[in-house]
């Protein structure tokens, strides 16, 4: 009787197998919550106007106050660093346990694309440091396929065509060309690029999430820029951090930009972990043309119809880019998930097999049990 009542059971197994529709396998991802479209909407407008006014705000300190540029940085490394430990604290993100041997080189070009973009913004107009700025796109392209071996479509090589172009009209016909801030803008491009792809193979080494890493970063990265403050600008002395008495209003307006710095870093990686990288970018859109608008109103920095052509044929560049990059990223995920599922069916047929093949063996058993069964 057990035989039987185990074969039954078998091919009661068999019958659900067969029937059952197969589970479609996705990639793991952490579950969204469910928020409304009007936070999500505020988090973005956030995102775009402390984004905005970070550079508004850096620029306004140079230009009405001439506070050292060098000095701003290792600042908004302070304030950054102490927002992470707040975030620690509150339980934000979890401290993951990484080499400093290994965070030191990243923190170190962490310290100069910041630094060199700072000096690109106070040598240069707002439209120029961050058209230049756009460079940083098809330079990343150029490391990554040299030193990495990570091919990239004709699509997107052609994209980098119009940036380029559009990059070099707006900074030949800018009526404030200034030498010393393309090569501040040129070299913080190189740090940029290079730090970006260095960020995103620090992640996928250590399996960590961009505040993960930051909380490194920081400080390593204030205690770096500190060191070197001294070659470079005065401290004790006039135009100093401690040789200037510096009024409350540029007090005041140098705290509000690391605690914006801070505030965007934070904003960011909601973003990022909250919505789809079609919006980060979306909104990376509406910020490039909305800081050039507060360069032209704000600082009333000149514009040609050449720079102006020059900012629009940049921008088509970037759009199709990231049109571009999505949409490989989208089939590249289809394909991943396709592959998945096929080897899904795969398993499920083998148990399949598996069990067909035990149920035979056991009725081969029950009748050589009844056979017995009737010689006696």
């Amino acid at each position: 009787m057990k035989r039987v009542t185990l074969i039954k059971d078998n091919r009661s197994f068999i019958g659900k197998l067969r029937t059952q529709t197969p589970v479609r396998m996705t990639e793991s991802q952490p579950k969204k919550a469910d928020l409304s479209r009007l936070f999500v909407a505020a988090i973005l407008a956030l995102n775009v106007a402390l984004s905005i006014s970070i550079v508004l705000l850096n620029k306004a300190v140079y230009t009405y106050f001439f506070f050292p540029n060098m000095t701003l940085t290792m600042i908004h490394f302070i304030f950054t660093t102490l927002g992470m430990l707040a975030c620690r604290f509150l339980g934000v993100f979890a401290v993951k346990s990484m080499p400093l041997s290994k965070m030191i080189p990243i923190s170190l070009t962490f310290c100069g694309f910041v630094v060199l973009t700072n000096l690109s913004l106070e040598t240069n107009t707002v439209g120029t440091y961050q058209i230049i700025k756009a460079l940083t796109t098809p330079c990343i392209i150029v490391l990554q396929t040299l030193f990495y071996s990570k091919s990239f479509s004709t699509k997107v090589k052609l994209t980098v065509i119009p940036i380029i172009l559009g990059v070099f009209l707006n900074s030949y016909f800018d009526v404030k060309f200034n030498f010393v801030g393309i090569m501040f803008a040129t070299a913080g491009v190189l740090v940029t690029s290079l730090y970006q792809v260095w960020v995103s193979e620090k992640q996928s080494e250590f399996q960590c999430n961009a505040m993960q890493l930051l909380y490194y970063q920081a400080p390593l990265s204030a205690i770096g820029v500190a060191t070197i403050i001294p070659f470079f600008e005065p401290v004790l002395s006039k135009g100093g951090i401690f040789g200037t008495a510096w009024s409350a209003k540029a007090l005041g307006l140098v705290s509000a930009t690391g605690i914006v710095a801070f505030a965007i870093n934070v904003s960011i990686f909601w973003i990022i972990g909250n919505t789809s990288p079609l919006t980060y970018n979306m909104v990376g859109h509406l910020k490039f043309c909305l800081t050039l608008m507060g360069g032209f109103v704000l600082f009333h920095d000149p514009l040609s119809s050449l720079q102006l052509l020059g900012i629009i044929i940049t921008f088509t560049g970037i759009v199709f880019y990231t049109h571009f990059k999505m949409a490989e990223q989208k089939e590249e995920k289809e394909r991943k998930e396709k592959e998945a599922h096929e080897r899904q069916k795969a398993v499920e047929r083998q148990e399949l097999l598996k069990l067909e093949m035990e149920e035979s063996s056991l009725e081969l058993i029950n009748i050589e049990g009844k056979t017995e069964g009737v010689d006696k």
